[in-house]
Parts: structure tokens; C-alpha cells; sequence
């Protein structure tokens, strides 16, 4: 199993000078619920430094919290559930499943997570996907390929085993290499099968792409880092507004590892600052630092 190579930073896709409002990446963010409020929004914040726009839909009462942090978020576009279709078709990649209920944490007025996900992957097939949380838990797998191979799935161990029924070494344990050579023939073997890309989420992440267009073949890396700090709620919310946004402009297998990487290293400069006492808003602001560092140094 390769480890990532920091070289294929170099890959990923920079704004051109002269380029205008829209050229660079748009995102479609799908998520929220009457709970967990805050999922979407870090997101939403991560990925606003990186693409274009962001379209972002939610309940109402999160619709209302983005427009606070429209001092501190450059761009974005908050519309209602109902709106979504036409920026839908615009968008480039769509994130959805950040913050949305799994159906035992369904509130009044929340809709059904699985009736959302179904709908949406069967009415836009031919769209860039990121499906993420509460998505994860309330689908079933064979949902995934309608999608032809353009759709990359963000779980940790719990949510694989909820979406596959298969269980892998639990991300909250020190893997070994036997344990990161099962889990990666297992999550190659899913990829395949359902022809996404898989980012398993733990100590030491693994990415899985059924199909690599810049090799030809299958590929699965390793990307180690991280630290304690991670451990916070909303990093995961995070990667997944980071993969959605390189993904916008990225192949599927370069976005997600990447991701991956600068995610972790972000986490590893905040902890040589402040040892494990960062959150997830710190970690937002610290992404965009780290990318320059590592993409246009």
C-alpha cells in the first residue's frame, strides 16, 4: 500500500490570474437539521476559501445563522430546501449528509435523510457527489452506482459498517500494519464493487478510488498525521467541506486523498501551537494557511 506523495499536491488546480467569479469551483452543500446545526456550517466555512461560490441549503433556522457569518465567509448563496434543483444543476460537486438526522435523531420538522439522499442521487445522476454522515447511515449502497463512478463517500468505521454491513478496525484504536492491509483490501474490494471513492476516516486515513484517471487503475494510499485535537466534533464536517471543494475542480481520487493530507496537517501546526486545544472553526482558518504553504511555496 503506497503512503501519499506530497508531490501530487502540485496536481491540484490553482485559480488562473485574470479567471472570473465562478471559473474556479462551485459547491452545492446540502445538510443540517434542527440538532446538529453547526455540521453544514464548517463546511460551508472551509470550503467558502477554496471554490467560488458555495450554494448552501439547510432548515430555515441554519439558513438564518449563515447569514451572521456572512462578515467572516467571503461568498456564499443561502436558499431554501425547496430552491435547491436549479443550483443543483449548477453546481459542481454536491456535498450532502453534513449535520442531516439519522432517522432514530429525527426531530418535527426535519425531513427523512434517506428519503432526501434516494431522491436526489436518482434525480441527478450524472452529478459530482460527496456524501458524507447522516447520508451514509441512511442509504443503501447500491444507491452508489447510479453514479458512474462520480461520487466519493467520507466514513469513519461506524458509518462503513452502517453502509456495508462490514466491520473494519475502529478508528479510535492504533492500527497496526496487519489491520491497515485488512481494511484497505476491504475497502478496495467496496470501491470496486460499488465504483466510488472511499475515504475511511481514522488515526491513519485511507483512501480507496475504484477508478484513478491519471493512472488507469485502482489506487488506495495512506495518509497518516493527525493528533488528539482531532478528536473534536466538526473536523470530520470540515474534511468533508475540503474534499467537496477540491473535488469541484479535481479528479475524484487526487481530491480525496489530498484532503486528506492537508487536513491532517493542519491539525499537526494548530497542535505545535496550541498543543490539542483547537476546535473545528480553528481548524477552518488553519486550511487555507497550510494550502499555501504546501501548493503555492
Amino acid at each position: 500500500m503506497d503512503t501519499f506523495d506530497i508531490n501530487s499536491l502540485k496536481k491540484l488546480y490553482l485559480p488562473r490570474a485574470g479567471s472570473h467569479k465562478g471559473q474556479n469551483g462551485k459547491l452545492m452543500i446540502i445538510g443540517g437539521s434542527y440538532l446538529f446545526h453547526g455540521a453544514p456550517l464548517w463546511a460551508l466555512k472551509t470550503a467558502s476559501r477554496i471554490v467560488d461560490m458555495v450554494f448552501f441549503a439547510s432548515i430555515p433556522e441554519n439558513n438564518e445563522l449563515t447569514q451572521k457569518l456572512k462578515s467572516e465567509i467571503y461568498d456564499f448563496i443561502s436558499i431554501p430546501r425547496d430552491k435547491i434543483d436549479n443550483y443543483i444543476k449548477e453546481a459542481d460537486v454536491i456535498l450532502l449528509g453534513t449535520g442531516l438526522p439519522r432517522e432514530e435523531g429525527r426531530e418535527e420538522g426535519d425531513e427523512s435523510t434517506g428519503e432526501l439522499t434516494k431522491n436526489l442521487l436518482e434525480k441527478y445522476p450524472n452529478k459530482k457527489w460527496v456524501l458524507d454522515a447522516g447520508s451514509l447511515t441512511e442509504m443503501d449502497p447500491d444507491w452508489l452506482k447510479q453514479l458512474k463512478g462520480n461520487v466519493v463517500i467520507t466514513p469513519h468505521s461506524q458509518e462503513f459498517f452502517k453502509l456495508f454491513k462490514i466491520k473494519i478496525q475502529k478508528s479510535n484504536i492504533k492500527p497496526t500494519d496487519q489491520s491497515l492491509k485488512i481494511n484497505e483490501e476491504i475497502i478496495l474490494e467496496m470501491a470496486r464493487e460499488y465504483s466510488c471513492t472511499i475515504l475511511l476516516k481514522g488515526q491513519t486515513d485511507v483512501v480507496c478510488s475504484s477508478f484513478d484517471s491519471a493512472q488507469g487503475e485502482t489506487r488506495c494510499v495512506r495518509v497518516s498525521g493527525g493528533n488528539e485535537g482531532m478528536t473534536k466534533g466538526g473536523t470530520g464536517d470540515v474534511l468533508a467541506g475540503l474534499v467537496a471543494a477540491l473535488y469541484c475542480k479535481n479528479e475524484a481520487f487526487l481530491a480525496t486523498s489530498a484532503a486528506s493530507f492537508i487536513n491532517k496537517k493542519a491539525g499537526d501546526e494548530l497542535y505545535k501551537k496550541v498543543g490539542p486545544y483547537f476546535n473545528a472553526s480553528d481548524l477552518c482558518d488553519e486550511i487555507p494557511k497550510v494550502m499555501k504553504e504546501l501548493i503555492i511555496k
